[in-house]
């Protein structure tokens, strides 16, 4: 099944003789990197937006993964804080910041002489409200996963068969998802979320998010790491985040649920 969806991404990719493709490091644009670059070569370009919401760690593992492909990589620096809209943090948010995205997109296919933008938009993501698909279908981006009919399962199981070091990596959004709409995006936010996450992923801590709430930081684990987040561990991080300015760190002992930083959930405080 997952060879004959590979053969479909093939084909449906092949059949352009250029193509950029939106490179955010996630196991699904990878896929599509990969199989891209299978397919035509030194005509194909991996393009990442660089900003604030893009943890240090995540800009350096796209650098790594398009190295280990071979593909040609450009990282872009990246202003949707600069957009009154984003910074505002409504509920379209993301429309917004794909809307830079795809612009930057444009701007280098352009450039580049490039046929299309692809994207790694899967059938599962059709279940959620992402308006962020509004900014890909205004700037004409092909999903050829969805067009082949890959599930997150299908991407996990091809990106393994064709040896991506990522196929398992656990979803990880930007940082701005951490913050409840409504409450304004600020470097300073932003880069106060990505140390407490830090803290923890240094520790080898694998799915991990640091609601941030004013003064308050929520902790959210993966239901195999909550389990080993014993009392040392709790400490220091208590520590390293009050040191970075909040007044209060409570861990959800529901573990990580995705949109949680919209969500009031019963909470184990300190």
């Amino acid at each position: 099944m997952v060879a004959h969806k590979l053969d479909a991404l093939g084909t449906a990719i092949a059949r352009y003789d250029s193509a950029l493709v939106a490179f955010s490091g996630g196991v699904d644009s990878t896929l599509v990197l990969k199989v891209a670059y299978d397919m035509l070569r030194d005509h194909v370009v991996a393009v990442t937006a660089v900003s604030a919401s893009l943890s240090e760690r995540e800009r350096k593992a796209t650098l790594d993964l398009a190295a280990s492909i071979g593909a040609t990589h450009l990282s872009v620096d990246s202003n949707e804080l600069n957009d009154p809209n984003y910074a505002a943090n409504p509920t379209n948010r993301c429309y917004f910041c794909k809307s830079e995205l795809y612009d930057i997109c444009a701007k280098v296919a352009r450039e580049r002489g490039l046929a299309v933008t692809l994207d790694g938009l899967i059938t599962d993501d059709l279940d959620d409200d992402r308006p962020g698909r509004k900014a890909a279908a205004e700037h004409r981006v092909v999903s050829p996963l969805l067009d082949a009919g890959f599930t997150k399962d299908d991407v996990r199981a091809a990106a393994r068969a064709l040896g991506l070091p990522n196929w398992d990596k656990p979803a990880t959004p930007c940082l701005s998802s951490r913050v409840p709409h409504g409450r304004a995006i600020t470097l300073a936010l932003l880069r106060e979320i990505e140390l407490c996450e830090e803290f923890l992923r240094d520790r080898g801590f694998g799915v991990v998010r640091v609601r941030h709430l004013g003064d308050t930081a929520r902790l959210e684990l993966g239901t195999s790491d909550l389990a080993r987040f014993d009392s040392e561990t709790r400490t220091a991080f208590e520590r390293h985040a009050t040191s970075l300015g909040f007044a209060k760190i409570i861990v959800d002992e529901n573990g990580y649920q995705r949109g949680g930083a919209d969500l009031s959930l019963p909470v184990i405080a300190n």
